[in-house]
């Protein structure tokens, strides 16, 4: 071969390269860059491969915490990858939330996000991160549902009764919830403003509010369902209605708001769910990943008896439900925090 003709062939002249080896280099350069094209959706199909952090923003034993710990063992289990509760708590769940907002956005770090961050996300100006822009939902997983209940000597059945009650004594009635600016305070206040009624708050924490309704100093409680259900099994209270859309597994005979039968309650629910964020750059099908496995792992009937002896419901909601109640939440609890002069510092 002459000099000239090597150049040419360095140079790529096709005319000196035979045709079924110049469709050989084709091929060979057409699977290259398949290949390389999918590594990273392979990658993220393997996901996890190395254990996954859900940060808690609540001491432990709270709903956040309980959820992450008994859902996250049976993730752990599907995964074969340990995934650790860890708890930062402080400034109303919000040490926590900016961690994860500014964590490595690959799924390995995850929010246990609570109604109550919406609630912040509402009332506060001051925060370092935005709930519905520097998050991207996965999915919710469990509720707390809240109830409204009453000492025994209070002259209401069921909440119809209760409400026309209130309405006969405008301004008479005291009520306690698990503390300010809690959804178990903004689901009262809701109420009060669908009815138009009226009844002072006492801000209380859920366990003190039970005692002192069940010892006869408080009449009217709005407080997670766990802590007062035994005493209303008891009879020392009595349930009048859930905030929840729909009834709890845990006391199916205790009504909601809308089974009332009221017209301005028919469409009246306040979630107090639990479940997981992501950092928003997070990609897709990690996300969708870990959303597939938390509705899968939540059929588990062994996983709903763990649920259920910590007081919590299933709540299965998709990444897109997540997001569509975020916003409607904070939306909603602006509004009520603007009508009710509700303030969070």
């Amino acid at each position: 071969m002459t000099l000239a003709s090597t150049r040419r062939l360095r140079g790529g002249a096709p005319s000196l390269l035979p045709a079924r080896l110049r469709a050989a280099l084709l091929c060979s350069i057409a699977a290259s860059t398949l290949a390389s094209a999918s590594m990273p959706a392979a990658a993220q199909q393997a996901f996890p491969t190395k254990p996954v952090r859900f940060v808690a923003t609540f001491p432990p034993g709270g709903g956040a915490d309980l959820t992450g710990r008994i859902l996250g063992a049976r993730l752990g289990e599907l995964w074969k990858q340990p995934v650790v509760v860890e708890n930062r708590t402080g400034a109303g769940g919000s040490v926590g939330a900016e961690l994860v907002s500014r964590a490595n956005p690959d799924g390995y770090t995850l929010l246990l996000v609570a109604a109550s961050h919406a609630v912040n996300a509402a009332l506060l100006q001051k925060l370092s991160f935005d709930l519905l822009k520097d998050f991207k939902p996965v999915a919710l997983a469990t509720s707390a549902p809240i109830l409204l209940a009453v000492n025994p000597r209070v002259k209401a059945n069921n909440l119809l009764e209760f409400t026309g009650l209130m309405r006969a004594q405008p301004d008479k009635l005291d009520y306690a919830s698990c503390g300010m600016a809690t959804t178990h305070h903004f689901t009262m206040e809701l109420y009060k403003f669908e009815t138009k009624t009226s009844a002072l708050h006492i801000p209380h924490s859920c366990a003190i509010a039970v005692a002192n309704a069940v010892g006869g100093q408080l009449d009217v409680i709005a407080v997670t369902l766990a802590s007062a259900l035994p005493f209303v099994q008891q009879g020392k209270l009595r349930a009048l209605a859930l905030s929840s859309q729909d009834r709890s597994p845990l006391a199916p005979d205790i009504p909601t708001f809308r089974d009332s039968g009221m017209p301005e309650l028919k469409g009246f629910a306040v979630e107090n769910y639990y479940g997981l964020l992501a950092p928003s750059a997070t990609p897709d099908a990690v996300v969708k990943k870990v959303e597939a496995d938390v509705r899968a792992v939540l059929q588990d009937p062994d996983l709903r008896k763990k649920l259920a002896g910590a007081g919590l419901d299933p709540f299965f909601r998709s990444g897109a439900d997540t997001a569509k109640l975020l916003r409607a939440d904070v939306e909603r609890y602006r509004r009520i925090a603007a009508i009710a002069g509700i303030k969070q510092e």
